[in-house]
Parts: C-alpha cells; sequence; structure tokens
C-alpha cells in the first residue's frame, strides 16, 4: 500500500457530496463491523486454516467489503493457475482489496504499515511482504522473499508504478519489482484497473492521491453514487530469460493501451 503521491487533487470531495452523507455514514459503519469481523477471524481461526480456505475466506471478505462500500466489480479474463507475480497499477487502497476479491496475493507495502492499528494486524496475517524503505538493501531482502514465495506456488502483487495515481494514464514502471519472477522463474500477471462513477469515466472518488487522507479517501468512496472498478486480466507473460527492463516497457505498452481502451469505453457509455 503506497503513500499518497504529489498530483492533482480529486475534485470529489466530503463537502461536494454532503447530500449523501446518511448513506456514506451508513455504509461505513457498516465497513468498521466488517473490519472488526475480519480481526476476530484473524486472532481465531485463520492460523489454523489451510492455505485453500485462507484464499476462500479472503475472496469472501473482500468480496463482502467493497459491496458494503457500494462498488461493484466488474471482471474480465481469468487469472493464471498456481505461482505469478501479479503487476497492477496503482490508483487507491481499494486496489488491494479488489486484486484480493478475484485472485488473493501477497502484497509488498512499506514496514509502516505493519504498525498501523487493526489494518496492520490484518496485513500481516494475509502475508504482507514488508519493506524498509530507509534501509537501501531492504529491497533486495524483500525480492528474495517474493521469489521464493513464488517457487512456493503463490500468488504476490505489486504495484510498478510505486505510488498512486489519478486514473487516467499509467505512470513510470520500476523494472526491479518485475526481478522476482524472472529469478523464480514464475509466470507475470499483469491486471488493469479502472474506476468510474455515475458522473465520472475515471472516478475522482477513487483516487486515494495528493494531499487526501485515508478518512477523507473512504469518505469519498462510500459517498459516490454507482462506483465501479473495471479488472482487465491480460494474459500471462512467461518471463524465463527475460530482459526485466524489456519485459517491463512491454508490460507498460499492453496495459497502457487497455486502459486507454477501458476509459474510452466508459466516455462512450456516458454518452449513450
Amino acid at each position: 500500500m503506497s503513500a499518497a503521491a504529489p498530483g492533482p487533487v480529486p475534485t470529489a470531495s466530503m463537502a461536494t457530496n454532503w447530500w449523501r452523507a446518511p448513506i456514506a455514514i451508513w455504509r461505513l459503519s457498516r465497513v468498521v463491523a466488517h473490519i472488526l469481523y475480519g480481526l476476530v477471524l484473524v486472532y481465531t481461526v485463520w492460523d489454523a486454516q489451510d492455505v485453500a480456505t485462507r484464499e476462500r475466506r479472503t475472496i469472501a471478505w473482500s468480496m463482502r467489503l467493497l459491496n458494503l462500500l457500494g462498488l461493484t466489480v466488474q471482471c474480465q479474463g481469468r487469472p493464471h493457475a498456481g505461482a505469478r507475480l501479479v503487476v497492477s497499477n496503482h490508483i487507491s487502497w481499494l486496489d488491494i482489496i479488489v486484486i484480493n476479491s478475484v485472485m488473493p496475493s501477497r502484497f509488498v507495502s512499506k514496514a509502516e504499515v505493519g504498525q498501523w492499528p487493526v489494518i496492520g494486524r490484518l496485513v500481516t496475517a494475509a502475508g504482507t511482504l514488508f519493506l524498509v524503505r530507509e534501509r537501501r538493501r531492504d529491497a533486495m531482502r524483500v525480492l528474495g522473499l517474493m521469489a521464493q514465495a513464488l517457487r512456493d506456488g503463490q500468488s504476490v502483487a505489486v504495484f510498478p508504478e510505486g505510488t498512486t495515481g489519478a486514473g487516467h494514464e499509467l505512470m513510470h514502471f520500476h523494472a526491479n519489482l518485475v526481478q522476482s519472477a524472472i529469478d523464480a522463474p514464475a509466470p507475470i500477471q499483469p491486471v488493469v484497473l479502472s474506476y468510474r462513477d455515475a458522473q465520472h469515466a475515471v472516478s475522482p472518488s477513487a483516487a486515494y492521491i495528493g494531499d487526501t487522507g485515508l478518512l477523507t479517501s473512504m469518505w469519498m468512496v462510500a459517498s459516490a453514487k454507482d462506483l465501479t472498478v473495471s479488472v482487465q486480466i491480460l494474459p500471462a507473460e512467461t518471463v524465463v530469460h527475460a530482459d526485466r527492463r524489456v519485459l517491463t516497457e512491454r508490460l507498460h505498452s499492453e496495459m497502457s493501451q487497455r486502459l486507454s481502451a477501458a476509459i474510452q469505453a466508459a466516455h462512450q457509455a456516458d454518452q449513450t
């Protein structure tokens, strides 16, 4: 989960959505209860469950959370079975929940997230790999853990942009994040996310950027009307003996085209 990046601040706000306040309050109160339910699972039965059961519970819990927020998931494509490095664009804190609702994965996150109240315990139980950004060599340690997880048949997910964007286009991809798939080796599963709502082909309510705080972002999401996320699962990429920079450039190009097509389709739908 990345910190919000400098950039255009979303036009949606707590003030502009005041008339949907009762809906947002109702949704968020149920979200809090659902998060606490997840915490109960973690402290009671989680450690005793096998991998398959954990994945089923992760999918169900994530889908329920998105539903409580009023978000609809539209998925195209099927994920590669078995080990895979999921490579996705990054728009919001929602991205992790969305991906886990389709293909449960271990994410890479900054170490501070593991210390957050409640959330830290949940993401730790989900197998998150924590990176200490202040230590330059820690990236190599995490890449090694990612490669080992892939060899063990697990799904690992990264956001190669390194931070969140507004969702209109992809930012630069950092090539080092795909190295674990080459080292394992394991296929790369590209995923393209795009959010829209009743008024926007690219929803400002979902974007976690600029100076937007987490609570403000949650309010914007909960008060949005007809918020929908499109999840495009592209064909898996074989990475044996691949050059990571060439591979990253190809992924960026393919994913950019899919994102542009999704936004164009949303624009056309708005005009009909």
